[in-house]
C-alpha cells in the first residue's frame, strides 16, 4: 500500500482524487489549509509541512490558486518533499501553459519548471478548462441581461472526474515526465456553450460577442489552450448539466 499526499486535498479536482485513492487502497493524507491534521499554508511551509511528508512515497499536488502564490508554495514543496525523500512528485497543470501569456497560466508552467528540475521523480499532466470552471463563469455572466463574450473563442471543457481518474492511475505508477494532455470531448465556441448553460438553466439572456485586444486574448482565440489531438474526454458539457442539475 502507497501513502500518498494530496495537495488541495479538499478542492474541486483534489477530493475526486482523494477519493479514488483510498478507493484504490492507498493511504491517502489530505493537505490543505484547513484539513486537519494536515493543515499546511504551502505558501509558507514550515515544520507542519515537514510532518505531513514524513513517510510520504507519492505526491500529487493539486493546490492552486489564481491569485498568486503558487510558485512559492511548489519551492516549499519541492524542499520538503526532498527531505521526505518523497519518491513521485505527480503536478496538474493547464493546456496552453507555455503557449498563452495570461499571469495564471505563466505561473502554473513556472512550477513545472521547478519540478522538472527539482531532481524528483515527476509526471506532469495537462488538462482543459474543466466543465465546473467554465459553468461557474457562465452562471457570473448570465447575472447580467446580456451575456458578453470574446469574439472567436472556443473552449474544450473536460470533466473533473475524468482528469481525476487520470491523476489516480500515474500516482502510484513511476514517474512519467510530461504525459499527453488531456482534453475534453468536444471543441466549442463559448456562445454555444453559453447557449447550452441558459437552455439547462431555464433562462434566457441576449449573447453578443466582442473582439478584445492584446496577446492573451490572441492566444485563446488562435486554440493555444486547446488539445485537439487529445480530446478522450467523454463527458460533454450537456452531460455535466444534466448530472448537476439531477444532484441539485
Amino acid at each position: 500500500m502507497t501513502v500518498i499526499l494530496v495537495t488541495g486535498g479538499t478542492g474541486t479536482l483534489g477530493r475526486l482524487v482523494t477519493a479514488r485513492l483510498r478507493d484504490a487502497g492507498h493511504e491517502v493524507r489530505v493537505l490543505s489549509r484547513h484539513a486537519q491534521p494536515y493543515a499546511v499554508d504551502l505558501r509558507k511551509g514550515g515544520p507542519r509541512l515537514d510532518a505531513a511528508l514524513a513517510g510520504v512515497d507519492t505526491v500529487v499536488h493539486c493546490a492552486s490558486s489564481p491569485k498568486g502564490g503558487d510558485e512559492e508554495a511548489a519551492r516549499h514543496l519541492i524542499g520538503a518533499a526532498r527531505r521526505a525523500g518523497v519518491r513521485h512528485l505527480v503536478y496538474i497543470s493547464i493546456v496552453g501553459v507555455d503557449r498563452v501569456p495570461l499571469g495564471y497560466y505563466r505561473s502554473k508552467h513556472t512550477v513545472e519548471l521547478l519540478i522538472e528540475s527539482s531532481g524528483l521523480g515527476w509526471t506532469i499532466l495537462r488538462a482543459t478548462q474543466f466543465h465546473d470552471l467554465v459553468h461557474k463563469g457562465l452562471e457570473v455572466l448570465a447575472k447580467l441581461p446580456v451575456i458578453v463574450l470574446p469574439k472567436g473563442v472556443s473552449d474544450q471543457p473536460v470533466d473533473t472526474s475524468e482528469v481525476a481518474a487520470r491523476l489516480a492511475d500515474l500516482a502510484p505508477a513511476d514517474p512519467a515526465g510530461r504525459v499527453p494532455d488531456l482534453g475534453g470531448p468536444e471543441i466549442r465556441t463559448l456562445p454555444d456553450l453559453a447557449r447550452a448553460y441558459l437552455r439547462a438553466a431555464g433562462r434566457h439572456r441576449r449573447i453578443v460577442t466582442v473582439p478584445l485586444p492584446g496577446r492573451t486574448a490572441h492566444a485563446f482565440a488562435a486554440g493555444g489552450h486547446l488539445a485537439p489531438d487529445h480530446a478522450e474526454g467523454r463527458v460533454t458539457f450537456e452531460e455535466f448539466l444534466a448530472k448537476r442539475r439531477d444532484n441539485s
